[in-house]
């Protein structure tokens, strides 16, 4: 059988809405008086460093190499866009990393949300709510690093403290993936579907593209499920 995979849904509004939704649901479980200078936090898989240079080096979302932290940070300024449109509040947004592993000696991304935690404290936050952008569903390292490590931290730094809920089963997530597939599907059919994304960026590739990805640890060796030509793509704003 041959194996494929859907396109990168960052960017799609199944994805982006149950977000901005969850924000909001997590804001007004803050206390009345700590809720309008509430700061998000979008909390995200820690890689290495190397990792994150080497993601994405071809034209599309991140541009020339450090795409995993390129839209990371997109999708974070778009649910916060439409928080701030939902509730007329503006929230300073920043991203964080957690799960870290690994050899001490080998630098990943920073900061780690307990340390962000204690930064944003210093620097006069009274409260936050953690976004778990990078998390579909709540699993270990969603329930173990932000509501028991990160909630553990918030608590004794006097922090008021939530978390927005992950799309999980939310029926915008899962028609995304239908969906997903079909514009796959008619693609593979050599049709021109409609490519839904939100935020005005280009809808990604259905087959990364040959160099993508640089390999880190043989960058002459190209790494695996590149294809040398791209399907042209019609794009539709929402």
């Amino acid at each position: 059988p041959r194996l494929d995979k859907l396109r990168h849904y960052h960017d799609h509004p199944g994805f982006v809405q149950p977000f901005v939704d969850a924000a909001v649901t997590a804001l007004d479980d803050l206390p009345a008086d700590r809720r309008d200078p509430a700061q998000l936090i979008f909390v995200t898989h820690s890689i290495p460093q190397g990792m994150a240079a080497d993601s994405g080096r071809f034209p599309g979302p991140g541009g020339d190499g450090h795409a995993y932290v390129a839209t990371h940070r997109a999708v974070a300024a778009e649910v916060s866009r439409r928080v701030a449109a939902a509730t007329g509040r503006r929230h300073p947004h920043s991203l964080a990393y957690c799960s870290r592993s690994g050899p001490a000696h080998v630098p990943w991304l920073e900061p780690d949300v307990n340390d962000h935690l204690g930064a944003l404290h210093r620097a006069g936050a009274r409260a936050v709510v953690v976004v778990p952008i990078g998390f579909v569903s709540d699993h270990m390292e969603v329930v173990f690093d932000l509501d028991t490590e990160a909630a553990a931290t918030a608590r004794r730094l006097g922090l008021a403290f939530a978390r927005a809920a992950t799309p999980g089963t939310d029926p915008r997530f899962v028609a995304m993936v239908r969906d997903l597939l079909l514009e796959r599907a008619a693609a593979e059919r050599a049709e021109q579907p409609v490519r839904t994304t939100v935020g005005g960026r280009r809808a990604s590739w259905d087959v990364c593209p040959a160099g993508c990805c640089r390999n880190g640890r043989e960058p002459d060796r190209p790494a695996l499920c590149g294809a040398d030509t791209l399907y042209p793509v019609q794009i539709a704003p929402r």
